[in-house]
């Protein structure tokens, strides 16, 4: 069965949108997670041009390419593991969890990651989950103390430092802010 890359799929409503393009161009995906769509068969070349067009005029972007789409699967486990998943009840740290799930050496994801994307695995990581917190300060859902715990901080005053480093607000001031200044999650 063969499985495509598709590049910015971030959120529930990518997968819906995305699995509505394949449908248009007369495909039915057999599964769909963020950033892979597996189909029955291969497309024709029409119906992955087709797809090519909708996908760009849609933000997201067909991969080609081993490196960039592994790097891809890279920032995809992050957005997972931020946005989706739990980092309070991760045993092991970030590399080690990465070299885990995509079976390869951190060092090498490392070193790919950055010559791409032109920044490391671990700032993307903290990009991320300052957005988690901006999302959460914005809907006032969680204290900062259950944020920190949530997010994997060792204590509130390391994440409120570490927000003022990205954002150049407190946690506080930013959620007296009238725009939030938040940023989609395919853009970090």
């Amino acid at each position: 069965m063969p499985v495509y890359n598709i590049k910015n799929m971030v959120c529930a409503r990518c997968l819906k949108t995305v699995t509505g393009i394949f449908r248009e161009a007369g495909i039915a995906p057999l599964a769909i997670q963020l950033g892979k769509v597996e189909t029955q068969e291969e497309l024709t070349r029409e119906q992955e041009l087709q797809i090519r067009k909708a996908l760009l005029a849609e933000g997201f972007e067909w991969l080609d390419d081993q490196k960039v789409k592994l790097v891809e699967e890279v920032k995809q486990a992050i957005v997972q593991l931020v946005h989706y998943g739990e980092l309070d009840e991760m045993k092991e740290n970030l590399s080690a969890y990465l070299s885990s799930k995509l079976y390869k050496d951190y060092h090498y994801l490392s070193n790919l990651f950055s010559s791409i994307e032109n920044t490391t695995i671990e700032q993307y990581f903290i990009l991320q989950k300052i957005e988690k917190v901006k999302e959460w300060l914005v809907y006032d859902e969680y204290t900062l103390n259950e944020m920190a715990f949530k997010l994997g901080y060792s204590s509130v005053a390391y994440l409120s430092a570490q927000f003022k480093k990205v954002t150049g607000f407190t946690p506080s001031q930013f959620k007296k802010l009238k725009d939030h200044h938040r940023k989609p999650l395919d853009r970090l």
